[in-house]
């Protein structure tokens, strides 16, 4: 065996793929679990047997002629492709030589009975005759999720010869309905089959076997005039014989009673879903291909990852490891919400159920994870602990969580509740997954998820933690203009406006007035250029107080903010206007195309098209979300996938970037297909579809104070409106001991625990006179019995006049003049031995 070995070992560092994606599907069946990918005309990223498990790079063709012709199909042809239906992902695609030396014909979709990849391929010769040329296919295993560390190999299985790979417990076997002729296994870059091909016109058969390194495959088709159109069959198992056999089991059935299978499968699936269709300008059924996409991208057991790419993977290799193939909570509730707009409250009742599976004890949702809830980055977000409960809501409201049905995910919604009142509002990072704070769309994902948890809760008998929530929400409502507006800056001005909200304001420090006077550290910036002025940075994530029902469309501080939005993020495109996550952003291509490598340039986001569309239905303008929708589909690739992110610089054809086209970003974004769906909805029922309407009822037609305000350690608040009263909140067990005499005289108040495990305490705010002198203050430290030490530090706190931010329903404009109380903490003293 030794002798067959290819020369070369390991091969060049192993890369991933283009995430440029035209197709991605799956059969509906768990006999096979495999889900494909598709771009260039050839296929890419095949997963198995989780959709969190890619297994190779990609399975192409090649072809040579006379006089040293040689053609890559994925690199040197023109490509068309079409759903072989609406709303089917199995995909007809033609690939013609730019040249114009052949045309390549393939239908592909999976084998609904077992775990097997099916191509049937057709070569036609536009110049010459078939004899002229030779066929060979090439296949890069990536098993699992790996380039590095594979073998392959060239083997028969009952007399016919078979292209395997294996690695990491997992095999393939890739064998054709018209035997194989010249096989070779060899090391990619040095002695694959591309190289043998491209160097020397035949491929070597003395290289059987490639191990433990970056292999490729390769092998001739028995092409001829006689038979112009094969099948290939891609079987996948835990051993190579497995692997053989499921190939042909499918070669020996063939590829129509398969097709129709898989097409019948889907039809009967999509004949359930709400009629919403639409064809887009492409021709495509926008709508179709959108719950196609939501519904590819899932597993049986409810699971759906952010997408079926890696973002700039051809300069990525096995470091990254996860891609967008991996489960984001956030993501996978929007996902939810497109299913539910489309009609199919089964899926996304499972989906609920897998995120009660993956729940982690203390009540949080891991950034992201691998379909077995892993978890893969380490960070928190708030807004994906919150919504999970926004989605057990609608489920509720809808009818589809009835009381039997709801009382076995309460201790979900208990924990996940009792996390985001005990941790909120402070996010460790913002939906970009960049920056702590106080972020816009987080406190309203929190503040809109306490309300409905709230709901829950009574519907399931408990009044008093219902109350806890609903007034948690209340002070949390009320000072979001003190964390996030901001007005008389620059930008401002600029755009003639008072004031407007920032993208995310910084934890509270004790030096600064309010959050937004502190830094945010801008992400995937070059390390000079990184923290910017937290009022200079805004984002269309402001939109989200009006998505989740906390503040009306019309709200002037809504409309300033707007206004400085589209001055300083809109992006007009050939398809109609986009928009930018954020100024500064840095993730993106460079300016000169070169793919995202830690720094960049963020580009425009078609998501974020369809957020603006959405609030323009809010705000009562139904044509111009119309419009918008136009620019949405307008902003797919080929095959009508959406991108995360479109080029808005100069086309760069070397670079494959074409003005207003997908960027090298993940293509497609499952979360952009699913406010994809969720539009066609609002559109049609006039009004915003996963609007929660506890936030519209309680604070936009009721008006709704708080008559608190809380101090907790992380956000020690830093004003109190008159007549406010002042509860310390501690995620333990207290005597707090106080004084408003500067010690003279001294108070101890013992908290008190509520459902939550949050213990509480009330300070007399209301008796302190304006001033700062020392009998007009309150002094409070900590006395810890569970540990028996005192908190090392002194709080005080003490009334004035100044500027006040809060959030006024009956007063739509900043107010000056009132009463406050001022805190500031720590203390560099000790009062108390």
């Amino acid at each position: 065996m030794a002798t067959n070995l290819a020369p070369g070992a390991p091969g060049i560092p192993a890369r991933w793929t283009s995430s440029a994606k035209s197709g991605v599907g799956t059969a509906l069946s768990p006999a096979c679990p495999i889900w494909f990918t598709i771009s260039h005309g050839i296929l890419n990223e095949i997963y198995y047997p989780r959709l969190d498990s890619a297994c190779t790079r990609d399975l192409g063709l090649i072809v040579t002629g006379p006089d040293g012709y040689f053609s890559e199909e994925k690199r040197d042809a023109e490509h068309s492709i079409e759903p072989l239906a609406d709303g089917v992902p199995a995909y007809r695609l033609v690939n013609t030589a730019s040249d114009g030396t052949y045309r390549i014909d393939k239908r592909i979709l999976t084998d609904p009975e077992r775990p097997v990849l099916l191509q049937e391929i057709m070569f036609t010769p536009l110049k010459g005759a078939a004899a002229d040329y030779r066929v060979y296919a090439l296949l890069a295993p990536h098993l699992v999720n790996a380039g590095m560390g594979n073998t392959a190999w060239i083997d028969d299985h009952e007399g016919q010869p078979v292209l395997f790979a294996s690695g990491r417990g997992t095999c393939l076997a890739l064998a054709s309905s018209l035997p194989w002729k010249v096989c070779s296994a060899g090391y990619v870059g040095v002695s694959d089959g591309w190289q043998q091909l491209r160097q020397g016109g035949r491929l070597d058969p003395a290289c059987r076997r490639a191990e433990d390194g970056n292999v490729a495959l390769t092998g001739e088709i028995a092409f001829s005039a006689a038979n112009p159109k094969i099948l290939l069959a891609l079987g996948f198992g835990t051993a190579p014989q497995q692997a053989a056999e499921t190939a042909f089991a499918s070669l020996k059935q063939g590829f129509g009673p398969a097709a129709r299978s898989y097409v019948d499968k889907w039809r009967k699936w999509q004949a359930g879903l709400l009629p919403l269709d639409r064809h887009a300008a492409s021709g495509l059924n926008s709508y179709r291909l959108s719950t196609a996409v939501l519904a590819a991208h899932r597993s049986s057991a409810g699971a759906a990852v952010a997408s079926l790419s890696i973002p700039w993977g051809f300069n990525k290799g096995d470091d990254d490891l996860g891609g967008y193939h991996l489960v984001w909570p956030r993501d996978l509730v929007e996902t939810a919400g497109g299913f539910l707009a489309a009609g199919d409250p089964a899926e996304a009742l499972r989906i609920l159920g897998y995120l009660r599976a993956i729940q982690e004890p203390d009540g949080r949702w891991p950034q992201n994870a691998w379909l077995d809830g892993s978890a893969y980055w380490p960070g928190i977000q708030m807004d994906e602990c919150a919504f999970p409960l926004l989605l057990a809501d609608a489920l509720r409201r809808a009818g589809h969580l009835p009381p039997a049905a709801l009382s076995s995910f309460m201790p979900m919604i208990e924990r996940a509740a009792a996390y985001v009142v005990r941790n909120g509002p402070v996010t460790g990072e913002d939906r970009w997954e960049e920056d702590a704070g106080y972020s816009p769309f987080t406190l309203a994902v929190e503040i809109a998820a306490l309300l409905a948890a709230a709901d829950i809760f009574d519907a399931a008998g408990k009044t008093e933690p219902a109350n806890y929530l609903r007034e948690t929400a209340d002070v949390w409502n009320d000072q979001i203009e003190r964390w996030t507006y901001v007005a008389g800056s620059s930008s401002g001005d600029e755009a003639g406006v008072e004031g407007y909200y920032v993208r995310i304001a910084p934890p509270d420090k004790a030096g600064a007035a309010s959050p937004k006077d502190g830094y945010v550290p801008i992400k995937n910036r070059p390390p000079a250029d990184t923290d910017r002025p937290a009022k200079a940075i805004v984002s269309p994530d402001a939109l989200a107080l009006v998505r989740f029902g906390l503040r009306a469309a019309d709200d002037p501080r809504i409309l300033d903010t707007v206004k400085v939005i589209d001055a300083q993020l809109r992006c007009e495109l050939p398809q109609g206007p986009l928009w930018y996550r954020y100024n500064g952003d840095g993730y993106g291509e460079h300016a000169d195309g070169a793919p995202f490598d830690g720094t960049g340039r963020g580009r425009p986001w078609p998501l974020l098209v369809g957020e603006r569309a959405h609030y323009e239905l809010a705000a009562g303008r139904r044509d111009s979300a119309a419009s918008l929708l136009r620019t949405f589909e307008n902003s797919a690739g080929p095959g009508g996938l959406l991108p995360e992110q479109v080029w808005d610089g100069p086309d760069m054809p070397e670079r494959e970037l074409r003005h207003g086209g997908p960027s090298g970003s993940a293509k497609p974004l499952v979360w952009a297909h699913s406010e994809h769906i969720k539009l066609l909805r609002s559109l049609r029922d006039g009004t915003v579809f996963d609007m929660p309407p506890q936030g519209v009822k309680r604070y936009i037609e009721g008006r709704t104070v708080s008559r608190f305000r809380a101090w907790r350690f992380n956000h020690k608040i830093r004003t109190i409106p008159a007549g406010k009263a002042l509860r310390i909140e501690l995620l333990a067990r207290a005597l707090v001991h106080w004084s408003s005499d500067n010690w003279a005289t001294v108070h101890d108040t013992e908290t008190t625990a509520n459902a939550f495990g949050i213990h509480l305490a009330e300070l007399p705010v209301a008796e302190i006179a304006p001033g700062n002198s020392p009998g007009n203050s309150i002094v409070f430290t900590f006395f810890w019995p569970d540990s028996g030490h005192w908190e090392n530090a002194d709080f005080f706190f003490c009334r004035h006049r100044r500027y006040r931010m809060e959030h006024d329903p009956a007063k739509w404009r900043p107010v000056f003049g009132k009463d406050h109380a001022s805190i500031t903490a720590p203390l560099d003293h000790r009062s108390l031995k």
